[in-house]
């Protein structure tokens, strides 16, 4: 019977011990998060500090929205296609429902910016805008800030369908409007013409640390407690050992004192 609980004891604390170094291993995971998130908010401010500059002469030859460019500021000077129109559905601006409006800039150069026109609050439970403001017609100056395209994981939610989609991708985009796009999006800050008042502006970036701190402390406060309490229940089930150990000793010269 002994040898039994013994060897529940010792699962059971290798189950407490495997846990704490889960609760560690996610501890530091958060703290990683947090490093990465500071990186980011760095870049963020330096771009948002930073002077507004051509969209060829920030993006390069490649033509790619990364990391490093998030909300910079580019010019670009071109033509709306509205007949390439995407409706942006189930976006959410300052916990607003609506939609968002990406038309294609086409370019002198042969290729074709997506720019996010604005926000159109949903009025009632309607599925589609009742009135999506018109572009302006001929060129236009669009000063605005950079941003990655937007990825799903494996939703086809950056596919456009039927005029609507709910991500704004550009490889995605480019295969269905037929269109050599950059690899990302401008979300209007001015424009050349004026934009259409009915639009709403979108919100700044978040630049904070987040709740990773806060979360890495949790997990080591889990992991802590794991391991105090094998210490704690080790030590009981040493004295209720010792305690077993006494009463048999005690029984065992009770019986010797009365067989004398």
């Amino acid at each position: 019977m002994g040898r039994i609980l013994n060897v529940r004891w010792i699962t059971a604390a290798l189950a407490i011990l495997v846990l704490a170094a889960v609760c560690i291993a996610l501890g530091r995971w958060q703290l990683h998060r947090l490093d990465e998130r500071k990186a980011r908010n760095t870049v963020t401010r330096t771009n948002l500090a930073a002077a507004p500059a051509p969209l060829d002469q920030i993006l390069g030859p490649r033509g790619v929205v990364g990391d490093q460019h998030a909300w910079r500021t580019a010019t670009v000077t071109g033509k709306y296609d509205a007949s390439k129109q995407i409706v942006l559905k189930y976006r959410n601006v300052n916990d607003k429902p609506g939609f968002e409006i990406v038309t294609p800039l086409m370019l002198p150069n042969g290729k074709a910016v997506l720019v996010d026109r604005g926000f159109l609050a949903r009025q009632s439970s309607e599925l589609m805008p009742q009135h999506v403001p018109s572009v302006p017609g001929g060129e236009v100056t669009v000063t605005g800030r950079l941003q990655r395209s937007e990825r799903g994981g494996h939703t086809s939610g950056g596919t456009p369908e039927d005029g609507t989609a709910r991500l704004i991708n550009g490889p995605d985009y480019a295969k269905v409007l037929g269109l050599n796009l950059y690899d990302g999006y401008l979300t209007i800050d001015k424009q050349e013409p004026a934009n259409d008042a009915a639009f709403g502006a979108f919100p700044g970036p978040e630049i904070d640390d987040g709740p990773h701190f806060f979360y890495a402390l949790q997990w080591f406060f889990f992991a802590l407690l794991a391991v105090g309490g094998l210490v704690y229940f080790t030590r009981q089930g040493g004295r209720d050992d010792k305690s077993e150990d006494d009463e048999v000793v005690e029984r065992s010269e009770a019986r010797a004192g009365a067989a004398d």
